[in-house]
């Protein structure tokens, strides 16, 4: 830790809780002072105390009063931060909510991330915003997209209770994200769970309908909003970009490198790094 490292706490102690308290554990400017839960037999629980970090089962409640902290991370569900994210933003000044609740600002660290360090209440969107957005965006800075499609294909190991119950929540708020960040007139999202053994990297696969798409300029726009994400996210991969008559289409894969995720867990890394770095950037920000 450094001396301007940030305390931060954690609500919600499962699959994405757990990733979220090693990353923070792995940062030289985040202090992990509580992970709190509902459940004290909750694995995440116990394996955030055996990572050396408070631990507490007593709700939101047990957050709030266990205060103050530089930044909250909220990875619970959409329904649980919409009903107590004011409390929550009363025991920091920073609260990512890592949930598809749509409240807080929506950021995604390589497009309007340099803002983010001044906002109170931060929204990730989704795991599927993360990874597609960035391409997203730099396509459609100079043109008009008529209609956005994404597919994200995702493991079922990797898809908890919280986010199985939040699908509609993911897919209203990932869509509203997109048209915010690209202006398109209408997108869609369709989410992929799989069962398959092996289990299949996290995917996304996106299409762009724009007149005036100009094929070099599409290929130069991907290839750098890549070379962006994989500054915080190693793990992003471009697998496929075609232009022809107005439509651009781009799949990427993103594999989790770090950690004890298994590769094929990127969609929770992916949400993950983007809030530890903005909680980064936020320490790194106090320190100037």
């Amino acid at each position: 830790m450094t001396t301007n490292s940030l305390n931060v706490a954690v609500l919600g102690a499962g699959l994405i809780g757990l990733d979220l308290v090693e990353k923070i554990q792995a940062s030289p400017y985040l202090d992990c002072g509580l992970v709190v839960g509902r459940d004290p037999k909750t694995l995440g629980l116990r394996r955030a105390a055996a990572l050396g970090c408070a631990t507490s089962a007593g709700g939101v409640t047990a957050l709030a009063d266990g205060g103050p902290f530089d930044v909250v991370f909220d990875a619970t569900s959409a329904a649980a931060h919409t009903a107590h994210w004011s409390a929550l933003s009363e025991a920091a000044p920073l609260l990512v909510d890592l949930t598809p609740s749509s409240l807080g600002i929506p950021v995604v660290p390589a497009v309007n991330g340099a803002d983010a360090p001044d906002y109170g209440h931060i929204n990730l969107i989704s795991c599927g915003g993360q990874a597609s957005i960035p391409f997203l965006h730099a396509i459609t800075r100079d043109v008009t997209a008529t209609y956005i499609e994404v597919v994200t294909t995702v493991a079922s190991p990797t898809v908890g209770r919280a986010t199985r119950i939040n699908l509609d929540e993911y897919i209203a708020t990932t869509q509203a994200a997109i048209r915010t960040f690209t202006g398109a007139e209408q997108a869609k999202v369709l989410v992929n769970i799989s069962p398959a053994t092996p289990p299949p990297p996290f995917r996304v696969a996106m299409t762009v309908q724009a007149p005036g798409l100009d094929r070099a300029r599409v290929h130069a726009a991907v290839k750098g909003a890549e070379q962006q994400a994989q500054a915080w996210s190693p793990g992003f991969t471009i697998t496929s970009c075609h232009v022809t008559d107005g439509q651009a289409t781009v799949a990427a894969e993103v594999t989790a490198t770090a950690g004890r995720l298994p590769a094929h867990a990127g969609n929770l890394h992916v949400i993950n790094a983007a809030a530890v770095l903005l909680a980064e950037q936020r320490a790194i920000g106090r320190a100037l």
